[in-house]
Formats: structure tokens, C-alpha cells, sequence
């Protein structure tokens, strides 16, 4: 059986100096890699209402940790606490706060701005007000912004501010626009004309994730669309961001117009995540999708696989790199510059040549793992966190890493749905 090499390109080799070098833009980065040993912070608890509990979104500011997913009590050291669907933590002590926001439907997205909290998902009333899928509340008080208030038919599944303006993704009419972050209105500065399926069978059109580069330049959106602007752009596409207009992209990876081998209807648009590197030289997709269909496309079908493309590499032949699970989903990803961290419910990491097994030099990765961002090869860290469905959460701040998710268990302890890796150690501290 043939092994197949990970090798970086030439493009990956400049990048790795920028890298070392420091960003070139703000944004979060490691220089080493998260330890093994996670803080104690809250936990989920399972309910009758929610047996499987779990986080799908998360966003900080002024030490406060927000996380939103579907749940009803979150455990600290003081006891449970009664949250439905969004939760405050103190990000130095682990211990949930007193802010409450209440919510009738699952938080899929949030974001941080200023002193507002922006909240996405799939709801109708927040605070017995009808806001439908998106409002803006006080991230103090968690009190609904009035003047806020722009209905969307359809759940927000992503969030960001570029350029001044709020920026949603979902299942929503248009399904990538950009709103007036006071009044939550549309705009026209971003309003692509987005269209079709992958597949009749892979259900509404939809953008699911997105990711914003640090200089707000560029734009990667993933999901359930066949064309962009009438152009051919199959499950993922990008946009070049100015100062008051966006373009479509010449950018495109032609091999993400086949299929992956899986057929059940929620893996065919197969690419789950994006994530820009901080100094926005590279990004990485994260995919389900099964495994690859023919063996000669190993290598450049993402299936069940993250992989690294070259921001300025407009039309590539193949990722700088890709990392196959061997048949297990890849939902999320996160570069920081010292790794590039991947959760879903894997279980080998460096593994192309496996089916559903571990193939020869697969890695075994339960959950999450991490990959040299320069090669692609998986990384020593093994912290271990098994999960059913797997996490679709991950943030990066000073301190380490925060993972949210709807496992049970983390580096062999209890952490249900939440939590927290800090940076290990520098290498030249005292032991």
C-alpha cells in the first residue's frame, strides 16, 4: 500500500517565516502549542430536556466567555445554574456569571462587538421579544437593543464584523449579507447572489460557516450552493472585501466540484469550516463527506480531511497540504500559528489510506488533534476527547484555547460540552 507523502510547498516555506516573524495584521496567535491539561471551568449538565448537551458557539470579550449551543444547566463550583441555550463564564475562574439572556431556540453563532453581544441561531424569542434568529442584546446586562431589529427568515449560522458592518451567514433569503450593526438592516455592501445544491438530496441552500482575514481583504464562505454571481462555485467560494464594495473572487479548487463517497444527505456540501491563519497568508478547510471515492484523488479530495490553501494562490492544483481522518468527520478548524486545531468525531489523524481503520502511520486522535501548519502532519498533542456528533466551536485567546463541543470527557476528565487548554510552558521556562 502505497503512503502518501506530506510534503510543504514552496508557498508554505515563505509562510512559515511569517509565521515565526510574528502577524503581519492583528490577531489571535500561539507561539507554541496549548497544553494537554485542561483548567477546571464549567461544565454542562445533561437534562431530560437536553441528554445530549452541547456548546456550538463561542465568543469573548474583557474576560467573559460566552457559549451558545443547546442546553439548560451549566455546572460550576457553587452548583448548577439554570441557562437556557447561552451562558456567561468568567474566563479566569471558570465559574458561570450572573448575566442571563433568554432564548427559545438554539444559539448557533455569536459575536462580541464593542459592548454589544450579536447572538445567531435558530429561535423566535429572546427575552419574550420577537426576534427572530438574530438580535443584539447589552453584553453587561443582556438586555435586547431595541432599535435592533431586522426579522430573518431562516436560522444565522455565522457571524463577523468587517469593515464596520455586521456580516451573517445562514439559511436566510440570500444566505450571505451584511446588516447595519445598529439597526440590523441589510445592506448592498455584501449581497452575493448565491444559488443551487450540490446535490437535489443535500437539502436548503445555505452558507454555513465563513471566514474574514485579519485585514478584512478576503473572504472564504463553505456550505449547500452550486453558483455564486452565475459563476460555477461549488460548496465554497471567496470574496475580495474594499472599503465600500466586495467582489467575487477568481479564487476556486476545481476538484470541490466531485462528491464524496458518503451519501447521507447532511455530508454532501462535505466542507464543514474555514479558518484564516493570523497573518492571513493561509486558510484552512475542514470537511466531512466519507472518504474519497477513487484512490488516485487522494491527495487533493477534501474528504474527511482538513487541508491548507495559500491566500494568494488563486487557482491551486492541490492544498499546500491535506490531513485525512480515514472516515470520520472533521467539523471545525482553528490556526493559531503553531498548530492548525481540528474537532469532530475522528479518530486518526494522518490516516489516507484508511477506511472506517487505521491505516499505515494513522495516528490515533479521538475528537480533536492538532497538525503542524507548515506540513500538515499531526502533532504529539493528544489531550483525547471522544464525542458522538463532535465540536463545531473553537476559539483561541491569550491564554490558550477553548473548545466547545458535546463531548463528556477531555484528556480523560469530566468536561462536559465546555473546555479550556492553556498554553503550555515556554520551552526555555523552569521546570
Amino acid at each position: 500500500m502505497k503512503r502518501l507523502k506530506l510534503t510543504p510547498a514552496v508557498p508554505a516555506l515563505a509562510a512559515l517565516a511569517l509565521v515565526l516573524a510574528g502577524p503581519a495584521v492583528a490577531g489571535t496567535t500561539h507561539d507554541r502549542v496549548v497544553s494537554e491539561q485542561p483548567a477546571q471551568v464549567a461544565q454542562l449538565q445533561a437534562t431530560a430536556a437536553f441528554p445530549q448537551p452541547r456548546v456550538d458557539a463561542m465568543a469573548q470579550k474583557r474576560g467573559r466567555l460566552y457559549a451558545g449551543g443547546s442546553f439548560d444547566r451549566v455546572l460550576d463550583d457553587s452548583g448548577e445554574h439554570a441557562r437556557s441555550y447561552l451562558a456567561a463564564v468568567d474566563a479566569l475562574s471558570g465559574q458561570v456569571t450572573p448575566f442571563r439572556v433568554r432564548l427559545d431556540g438554539p444559539v448557533q453563532s455569536l459575536l462580541v462587538h464593542r459592548d454589544a453581544l450579536y447572538i445567531g441561531g435558530r429561535f423566535a424569542h429572546v427575552n419574550g421579544d420577537h426576534r427572530p434568529n438574530l438580535v443584539k442584546v447589552s453584553r453587561s446586562t443582556g438586555e435586547v437593543v431595541q432599535r435592533f431589529d431586522f426579522p430573518l427568515r431562516g436560522a444565522v449560522t455565522d457571524l463577523a464584523m468587517v469593515r464596520g458592518r455586521l456580516v451573517a451567514s445562514g439559511h436566510f433569503d440570500g444566505h450571505l449579507r451584511s446588516f447595519s450593526r445598529s439597526t440590523g438592516v441589510a445592506t448592498s455592501y455584501l449581497a452575493p447572489d448565491i444559488r443551487g445544491k450540490v446535490h437535489k438530496r443535500a437539502g436548503d441552500t445555505v452558507v454555513n460557516r465563513f471566514g474574514v482575514d485579519p485585514a478584512h481583504s478576503r473572504l472564504v464562505a463553505v456550505g449547500n450552493f452550486r453558483t455564486v454571481d452565475g459563476r460555477l462555485r461549488k460548496r465554497a467560494f471567496m470574496v475580495d472585501l474594499g472599503s465600500t464594495t466586495t467582489t467575487l473572487s477568481r479564487w476556486y479548487y476545481a476538484p470541490l466540484l466531485a462528491r464524496c463517497l458518503s451519501r447521507q444527505p447532511h455530508k454532501l456540501p462535505h466542507i464543514a469550516d474555514v479558518d484564516f491563519s493570523p497573518d492571513g497568508s493561509y486558510f484552512v478547510l475542514g470537511a466531512t463527506g466519507g472518504l474519497v471515492r477513487f484512490e488516485q484523488d487522494i491527495g487533493t479530495a477534501l474528504c474527511d480531511a482538513a487541508a491548507r490553501f495559500e491566500t494568494g494562490i488563486l487557482a491551486p492544483k492541490t492544498p499546500t497540504w491535506v490531513n485525512y481522518t480515514g472516515g470520520d468527520t472533521i467539523w471545525s478548524v482553528l490556526a493559531t500559528g503553531a498548530a492548525v486545531y481540528a474537532q469532530g468525531h475522528f479518530r486518526w489523524l494522518d490516516n489516507p489510506y484508511g477506511r472506517d481503520s487505521a491505516g499505515e502511520g494513522a495516528v490515533a486522535r479521538r475528537g480533536i488533534g492538532a497538525m503542524d501548519p507548515v506540513t500538515g502532519l499531526a502533532l504529539d498533542w493528544n489531550p483525547d476527547m471522544p464525542a458522538r456528533r463532535g465540536g463545531r466551536a473553537l476559539l483561541a485567546d491569550s491564554r490558550g484555547l477553548w473548545v466547545g463541543s458535546d463531548n463528556e470527557r477531555l484528556a480523560r476528565e469530566p468536561h462536559r460540552g465546555l473546555g479550556f487548554l492553556p498554553l503550555s510552558a515556554p520551552p526555555d521556562s523552569p521546570s
